[in-house]
């Protein structure tokens, strides 16, 4: 059983959430006991210093995800005396937190009757009950035919069943075998295939993605860089190192010097306070 299945703790679920976004659960289990044993509460995160959270979120990639869950940690201190609220709307209000996650928290935290609808879910919901896939059916009704089939008893432990389903058998290309909807699903039903697969994100070797990711790895365990050390380091040019701190310094992740966001090799670069 995956960690974070054993807690209702809404600080704890709201981290394996933003954790869970984009990354893969196996990758997300080691990451999250560990990140938990540096920040156990909301307000110890909220009093970290933010180039502490970005070197703990090492491994999990999209590092923008560390900077929205230490916002949303500051604004649930500052506006809420620490406690996260239960209102799926008001959660929707943090850094980082969309309608599924505010959904996936509320509903299993706190048992509220909110469908937490993601790729997954649509995919589910639309071969199921209409028998096509997501793309042809609107966002909207999709939602409507989620929230009527939730379970209100314990509307958190159908989310994740639902998230189960998604992984373990309604995939693109789906496992109907031992699927437990089999019976009733249309899409089986009726003899449907999948539609051919859109085209692949694009490959991460060689990406700025990927040059991105190499400057916070090189700047973690050090006070600070500079643009030529970056690019020593990352094997990158200095040109595109130069981008990718540009584009972390928006984001939050780095620090720069008027210097580094001019590309010049020896402007200074470094992670948060």
């Amino acid at each position: 059983m995956y960690p974070w299945r054993t807690t209702r703790d809404p600080y704890r679920v709201l981290v394996s959430e933003v954790m869970l976004q984009q990354t893969h659960a196996s990758r997300v289990v080691p990451a999250y006991r560990s990140f938990l044993l540096r920040f156990p509460t909301v307000n110890s995160l909220a009093r970290a210093r933010l180039r502490d959270v970005v070197t703990a979120w090492e491994g999990l990639g999209y590092n923008r995800r560390a900077v929205a869950l230490w916002e949303a940690a500051s604004t649930i201190v500052r506006d809420h005396g620490g406690a996260v609220r239960a209102d799926p709307v008001e959660l929707q209000r943090l850094p980082g937190v969309g309608p599924y996650t505010a959904a996936a928290v509320s509903s299993i935290a706190f048992g509220s009757a909110a469908a937490a609808v993601d790729t997954n879910a649509r995919r589910i919901v639309a071969r199921f009950f209409l028998g096509i896939e997501p793309d042809d059916v609107s966002p909207r009704e999709v939602r409507a035919l989620a929230e009527a089939w939730l379970d209100r008893r314990d509307p958190g432990a159908w989310n994740q069943a639902v998230m189960d389903l998604g992984r373990e058998h309604c995939r693109p290309r789906p496992r109907c075998g031992g699927c437990p909807l089999r019976a009733a699903c249309r899409f089986a039903a009726e003899g449907r295939e999948p539609k051919p697969a859109r085209r692949r994100q694009s490959a991460f070797e060689g990406s700025f993605r990927q040059v991105r990711g190499a400057v916070v790895r090189t700047l973690r365990g050090r006070e600070d860089a500079s643009l030529a050390t970056l690019a020593r380091e990352t094997g990158a040019p200095l040109e595109r190192v130069g981008m990718a701190v540009s584009a972390l310094a928006a984001d939050g992740l780095v620090v720069a010097g008027a210097a580094a966001r001019a590309g010049r090799p020896g402007g200074r670069v470094r992670l948060p306070g």
